[in-house]
């Protein structure tokens, strides 16, 4: 299976959990409003040994259609997140403020 094959069976056989709505502050950042929901899959790990990241848009759409690498120079930290349902122009505002404050990111699209 290829990589996006491999994230979209992820997608599929784990549940997305959505802790942090469309609108919602920033625990520790309340300046920052998620400007799409925000979450991580159950039963999944990533780098900093909690679940999986995912943005996830307004659109019904379950594939994977980016991964949005995120380095954080206060934490010294790099995370990969999944952004599944979004439109256009809402990858383009996860990816503008993902850089922002001491943030860097990187926003890979899938191809087809």
């Amino acid at each position: 299976m290829d990589f996006w094959g491999s994230l979209d069976k992820l997608m599929r056989d784990n549940v997305l959990v959505i802790d942090r709505p469309q609108g919602s502050a920033h625990p520790r950042c309340p300046d920052f409003m998620y400007p799409v929901d925000y979450g991580y899959l159950e039963g999944t790990k990533s780098g900093d040994g909690q679940g999986i990241d995912v943005w996830k848009g307004t659109q019904s759409d379950g594939k994977v259609q980016a991964i949005l690498v995120a380095l954080y120079m206060i934490k010294k930290d790099v995370e990969i997140k999944l952004v599944v349902g979004c439109t256009d122009e809402e990858m383009k505002t996860l990816h503008s403020c993902s850089n922002a404050f001491s943030q860097s990111s990187m926003l890979v699209k899938r191809n087809g």
